[in-house]
């Protein structure tokens, strides 16, 4: 892995010396959730960012959290550290150059998690697709058990709860998402999880993602094992072992684990999978003794599987079965996850932050399950980084079958990597239509609702999706209707 940090002499080692913390990036979801962290510890913020609307706009400004516009060395006061983002160019942004010159310790975002998660019962939740559902469902059920305990999850909002994140001084829990991008992409490529260091882990799956850091699914599961690998012996390893790569790195893994999974092979193991309205119902079974029904109000069931992990993990907490069934239906998911825009003429919008082929897959496979085989699904997808599409681009061709329609717009470009002429929007367009029949492409997301115009029918469902701003164009779409 690229470059190591180590040798920094500016580092905060305890949470208690922080007083005052500025953001550079800080409308970032990972950002803003240790942002309301660091705020309920009575830490005073400070921020700046681009002035481009973002999905966490309303929780910062319900939270009262201002923010400056643009990165400057001129709004770096005397803080007492300084947190950055691995966007807007990560340790080379001049805010991070001005506050180094003062003798501000820099953290990045990979690193301040790690330290606000020190000294507390970490429980990590990582997976290349789902962490963050499954990070949200786990806080929504200790909350309903009325445990103090803390979490950080990189997401706009998590609707039960309100704020991405949460820090309570009395509580010795903390639930993290644990991601494995790189801490700084050219400069220290170690994955973000370095810095934690729990007690549990919840592994949804392992896929081959981010191809500008890991070149191969080998290079993915190693970092991975890695991680797992930090798990102390009274502590525990939950993964699906429903997936194949994660059933691969359990063969290096000597650790305690438990599976989970619609196979019979797995320790604790879901059946009798129903579908009421807007509503799935499921069994948990651990070693064949039924541990009970359960019932989520989210599709899918990759969120099936998702709940049934935080709920292996409440049990481990010793969190009683009916407070467990409390926190689960008392979920109603989160922003950017199968979240409801709206309804108008009996047209439904959703939006989705699914951004690689077996998330697509996954989502689109639950709004058909969800919605029926007679509902017309219309997809309007933005991929997200030029080396991500270019990677998977025959994965991504055969991602789209249980949409009616699909709309492809122009790459959202990482601001990390430079424009890559063999990939484009164009050309994904092209490749999904060896597969599909009805591919439109729109290179100006912007333009698509002139289509989605001709095009609606009453009782159809439309779903925004990708990893970068598609869902700005919800609103023009529900207008249009």
């Amino acid at each position: 892995m690229t470059g190591n940090r180590g040798n920094d002499k500016m580092i905060v080692k305890k949470l208690n010396q922080v007083h005052s913390i500025h953001f550079t990036g800080i409308k970032g979801v990972g950002m803003t959730a240790l942002a309301c962290c660091a705020q309920d510890l009575g830490i005073k913020i400070s921020g700046s960012d681009i002035d481009e609307v973002f999905v966490t706009d309303a929780t910062l400004k319900k939270r009262k959290i201002k923010w400056l516009t643009g990165f400057r060395p001129k709004n770096i006061d005397h803080p007492d550290l300084l947190i950055a983002t691995g966007a807007h160019g990560g340790l080379t942004n001049p805010e991070v150059t001005e506050a180094k010159k003062k003798k501000i310790p820099v953290m990045t975002h990979g690193e301040a998690l790690g330290l606000f998660m020190k000294n507390k019962i970490g429980i990590s939740v990582c997976g290349v697709g789902g962490k963050t559902t499954t990070a949200a469902i786990l806080a929504t059920i200790v909350h309903y058990n009325k445990v103090p305990f803390s979490y950080a999850v990189g997401v706009g909002e998590i609707f039960p709860l309100g704020a991405p994140g949460h820090c309570d001084k009395k509580g010795n829990l903390f639930i993290a998402e644990a991601d494995e991008y790189a801490n700084s992409v050219g400069v220290d490529n170690r994955p973000r999880f370095f810095w934690q260091n729990p007690k549990f882990i919840i592994c949804t799956n392992i896929e081959h993602d981010h191809p500008d850091i890991y070149k191969d699914i080998n290079a993915t599961q190693k970092v991975f094992l890695e991680f797992f690998q930090k798990i102390p012996k009274d502590g525990y390893l939950i993964i699906n072992g429903d997936n194949s790569h994660n059933l691969e790195v359990l063969k290096s893994f000597s650790g305690p684990y438990y599976t989970y999974g619609i196979g019979e092979k797995n320790d604790w193991k879901v059946k009798n999978i129903k579908k009421e309205k807007e509503k799935n119902t499921f069994s948990v079974y651990f070693k064949n003794k039924r541990i009970g029904n359960f019932k989520i109000n989210v599709p899918g069931q990759f969120n099936i599987l998702n709940a049934t992990a935080t709920i292996i993990l409440s049990q481990i907490l010793k969190i009683p079965i009916y407070k467990i069934k409390k926190g689960l239906e008392q979920f109603k998911g989160t922003k950017r996850r199968f979240e409801f825009i709206g309804e108008k003429n009996q047209i439904k919008v959703y939006d989705d932050y699914a951004h690689h082929p077996m998330e697509i897959k996954n989502t689109l496979r639950s709004a058909r399950h969800w919605f029926g085989k007679n509902s017309r699904i219309i997809v309007i997808f933005q991929s997200h980084t030029y080396s991500r599409t270019k990677k998977l681009l025959p994965q991504f061709a055969q991602s789209f079958s249980d949409a009616n329609k699909v709309i492809i717009t122009k790459i959202y470009a990482s601001s990390r990597e430079k424009k890559d002429l063999k990939i484009s929007g164009q050309i994904l367009a092209n490749a999904i239509k060896k597969y599909h029949q009805r591919v439109n492409f729109v290179h100006n997301p912007y333009m698509v609702p002139k289509l989605i115009k001709k095009i609606i029918q009453k009782k159809d469902i439309i779903i925004t999706m990708g990893a970068g701003d598609i869902w700005k164009i919800d609103k023009k779409i529900i207008e249009i209707l």
